[in-house]
């Protein structure tokens, strides 16, 4: 079953299970996902559905941070809650170890040895990595390990 059928039979269950906030949510999606179709005239694919998805939960997340700085928790309540459905349907995000484990490989692989090769390397990891990890947890690992 590809994502988007996944999703479009989850806004059916919100709708059956009156969820308003699940079915706000993932409307959201839909909406987004519409959009880029009619716009770009393309058919989205599972690999652009994440894409979509991993932006949708990183302006979520800058918004909670936003909304705590102005004392608006009733707001970051919500938009945490909002990516926790989005979440729902990322591939499993990897943990430390792995993150590490996989930019190790990657410098290994490019042959990488200083900062200078970074994009090199960033390269190699953002087409593995899209959304299985946020990029600048990624971009640190890297850093980190090159300097």
């Amino acid at each position: 079953m590809t994502l988007l059928a996944r999703l479009q039979d989850e806004v059916k269950s919100a709708m059956r299970a009156r969820e308003k906030e699940r079915l706000a949510t993932l409307r959201l999606i839909m909406a987004d996902i519409k959009r880029i179709e009619v716009d770009e005239r393309v058919e989205m694919d599972d690999d652009r559905i994440v894409g979509v998805l991993t932006r949708m939960a990183k302006q979520r997340r800058d918004s909670i941070e936003q909304y705590r700085n102005g004392g608006r928790d009733d707001l970051a309540d919500k938009e945490a809650a909002e990516i926790g459905i989005i979440e729902a349907f990322l591939p499993e995000q990897l943990d430390g170890d792995e993150l590490d484990a996989a930019v190790a490989a990657a410098i290994a692989e490019v042959g990488a040895v200083s900062m200078r090769d970074m994009g090199k390397v960033m390269g190699k990891l953002q087409g593995e990595l899209a959304g299985k990890a946020d990029m600048a947890a990624v971009a640190a690992a890297v850093k980190q390990k090159l300097a």
